[in-house]
């Protein structure tokens, strides 16, 4: 990256693991657990769950592991390189609105790697490796004059319901 670049947005596995190690640093603290888990923002039956692991078997139990599935169909530098993508807008890449779907993503996925994704694996990229959430444009007319339905409501509205 770029020097004065911000850095990507941690994953949710990313952000999970970082809460751990947090939580490592208060044990370490004898900080109580019900302090901790307001802290990182979990419940305290995480916490106690994440203590017990800690005493038995140490900090390195919390860390994250290597996933034992499949590896992923994207290595980081791919998922970077559609970050990039992505974040110039879906008009930059000839969509007609700058909105993102499913389908738009999947097929920019294959213009900028060379691997077409399902869907679903679309959105496990989206939500888990980007940590992009779903957002549903607000639906409004374009056309849509705020000015003429303040008028409205003011004048017509009360004569209407009055009757007259």
């Amino acid at each position: 990256m770029a020097a004065g670049s911000p850095l990507p947005p941690l994953s949710r596995p990313q952000l999970a693991e970082a809460r751990r190690v947090r939580a490592v640093e208060l044990f370490e603290e004898d900080v109580s657990n019900a302090e901790i888990a307001r802290a990182v923002g979990v419940c305290a039956e995480s916490v106690r769950r994440w203590r017990r692991v800690w005493e038995k078997d140490g900090a390195s139990a919390l860390r994250r592991r290597a996933s034992t599935g499949r590896p992923p169909k994207l290595d980081d530098s791919q998922v970077e390189a559609v970050r990039t993508a992505l974040d110039r807008g879906a008009q930059a890449h000839g969509f007609e609105a700058d909105l993102w779907t499913l389908e738009r993503v999947g097929e920019i996925v294959a213009r900028v790697t060379g691997v077409v994704l399902s869907r679903a694996s679309v959105w496990r990229l989206l939500t888990g490796r980007l940590g992009w959430s779903l957002q549903r444009p607000e639906r409004r007319a374009v056309e849509r004059d705020e000015s003429e339905i303040a008028r409205w409501v003011s004048h017509e509205w009360p004569r209407i319901k009055k009757g007259r």
